[in-house]
């Protein structure tokens, strides 16, 4: 996430320090620098964000996987204490 975010922050300054030399001194160039760099963002950092979001879909599936492996013992352990109490109630 931080590389994603910084490239898109050299990808914005780059592209405002380029219109700025190119004579563009208005209010205007934080707009066109802003919105270039979206567009330019888009394309160039297709792969970094794509392994981004693949990170983030394996830390869910882990979590998930962990949860799944989990809820079997809180079962069987409710279970057991309802076993126990009722077996203690009928007696």
């Amino acid at each position: 996430m931080a590389r994603y975010s910084v490239l898109r922050l050299m990808i914005f300054f780059g592209l405002l320090c380029a219109l700025w030399l190119l004579g563009l001194r208005t209010w205007l160039l934080l707009g066109v620098a802003a919105l270039g760099s979206m567009v330019v963002s888009y394309f160039v950092l297709r792969g970094p964000r794509a392994q981004f979001s693949a990170s983030i879909a394996h830390h869910i599936d882990d979590r998930a996987q962990r949860a799944e492996q989990a809820r079997p013992h809180e079962i069987d352990e409710h279970a057991e204490d309802a076993e126990a109490s009722e077996g203690s109630a009928r007696a």
